[in-house]
């Protein structure tokens, strides 16, 4: 029988560094500025914690419009830290209907393509060919030899990184992730089509009972 295993397969099970949250955070903002070609991201979760971002609050606290606009002021800062940084693509895994987090997320995804970045959204039955022992990790590449795996505990809290340098690993999941964003739809026509539509989210009881304003 031919092997089911996937090169994220392999990447789950790698030896790596782990860092806890704030030095993956202060490690990957020098490894993000230095950083000479695209940057990759993947993120495959439907529910993330955002306490650091007064929008993700509000959206929480059930105030939409205040959200929305918090989000526009994000646009302009944006704008002036792209103009200075690596070029970003982000890959965007979007399973339906939408959890309340990806509805808010797609709102910022969109600004954040405005500002300069370059995401994309990419439906969930797309990778599922990828995900037969495990959903796709969360994932940032930088350059040929470097890989994090983002962590996050079990309500969505991030709680650091796995460091990854062996090219063998890191090119091929690069590789993998580029492959996967070619195949996505930019972030604007989808958040056109399928989120604005929508009715203002309202954040699960279990959510609401993990926000701390």
């Amino acid at each position: 029988m031919a092997s089911t295993r996937t090169i994220f397969d392999d990447v789950r099970q790698a030896e790596a560094r782990v860092l806890p949250a704030d030095a993956y955070q202060a490690e990957f903002a020098e490894e993000f500025a230095r950083a000479t070609g695209v940057v990759w991201k993947l993120e495959r979760a439907q529910e993330f914690r955002e306490p650091d971002v007064p929008s993700w609050r509000a959206m929480m606290a059930g105030d939409w419009e205040r959200s929305l606009a918090l989000i526009a002021e994000m646009r302009e800062p944006l704008t002036g830290y792209y103009r200075t940084r690596p070029a970003t693509r982000r890959l965007r895994v979007v399973e339906t209907p939408l959890t309340p987090y990806l509805q808010w997320e797609l709102r910022v995804l969109a600004v954040r393509a405005e500002a300069g970045e370059r995401p994309r959204v990419l439906a969930a039955g797309a990778v599922r060919e990828f995900e037969r022992t495990a959903p796709l990790p969360e994932l940032v590449a930088i350059g040929s030899s470097l890989l994090y795996e983002v962590l996050y505990d079990e309500i969505g809290g991030h709680v650091g990184a796995r460091r990854i340098t062996d090219p063998d690993l890191a090119g091929p999941c690069r590789a993998a992730i580029e492959t996967l964003y070619e195949r996505g739809e930019d972030v604007r026509a989808y958040v056109e089509r399928e989120v604005l539509p929508l009715p203002p989210p309202s954040a699960s009881s279990r959510s609401r009972g993990t926000h701390r304003p």
